[in-house]
């Protein structure tokens, strides 16, 4: 085994191998989220997409691994993984922290590449120039606690366990390090066409906010809005599914 495949072992889960895929499917995770967050989609998604879920560093498998902090290094190394990866097209679907984290990764594999990809799904975040830098990261261990049961999206069985707790507020820190540290560049519109999706009542992105994705391509655009907060895609897993298919031109 290379190094170039070592690291991309390292970064990228292949839940369902796709022997006749035409389209690979990249997506990336929430804040605290890892990759098998998106395991059941790719038991749901047609035989012609092949889904890779990428695994940040700093949990389950790469615990012993510190979290990164900064965007662009996160981003540059995705990218990396991603550029030999081109014998099929790619799509990238990013939720929350992970739309932001895919947003500057489709930038950086347009410039590669030259061209566009063959799509960009940005879920439950406002476009870059609605971003809002924050603090929280450096705020008491508490009120980072308090973050994930306000959001939803996790057991609240699982928050009330102490060891879970210290295991994953060092990565919850630096997730939100990351993110409300993060400095939107303007630059290009992308060639890539996007999909936005939100749920009707997000407290951490609004439609309108969400709906401001449109000027960040200069393809195609389309907006979705399903009733539900920020995790709306758990309940709308199918509908997510159906719309991410329909979009890649599949029947």
């Amino acid at each position: 085994m290379n190094g170039v495949d070592t690291t991309a072992r390292r970064w990228l889960r292949c839940y369902r191998p796709r022997p006749a895929a035409t389209v690979r499917l990249v997506c990336f995770p929430h804040a605290t989220g890892s990759a098998p967050f998106y395991r059941n989609w790719a038991r749901e998604l047609p035989d012609e997409v092949e889904l890779l879920a990428v695994q940040y560093p700093g949990r389950l498998d790469r615990i012993g691994e510190p979290p990164l902090t900064a965007m662009a290094l996160l981003a540059d190394m995705i990218t990396e993984v991603l550029v030999p990866r081109r014998d099929l097209p790619v799509a990238l679907f990013g939720h929350s922290m992970g739309a932001a984290v895919a947003y500057e990764v489709a930038r950086r594999l347009e410039r590669r590449h030259g061209g566009p990809l063959a799509h960009l799904f940005v879920s439950g975040r406002p476009a870059p120039c609605h971003h809002r830098p924050g603090t929280k990261h450096l705020g008491p261990d508490d009120v980072l606690w308090g973050e994930l049961r306000r959001l939803g999206g996790t057991d609240p069985a699982a928050l009330d366990n102490p060891q879970l707790r210290a295991a994953v507020l060092p990565t919850l820190r630096a997730d939100y390090q990351l993110i409300e540290s993060y400095r939107p560049v303007a630059g290009d519109r992308l060639a890539t066409p996007i999909s936005a999706l939100v749920g009707d009542v997000d407290t951490e992105a609004a439609v309108d906010e969400v709906a401001a994705w449109a000027a960040y391509t200069r393809a195609s655009f389309d907006l979705t809005v399903f009733d539900g907060d920020h995790f709306y895609l758990v309940p709308h897993r199918s509908k997510v599914l159906a719309g991410v298919t329909r979009s890649l031109g599949l029947p």
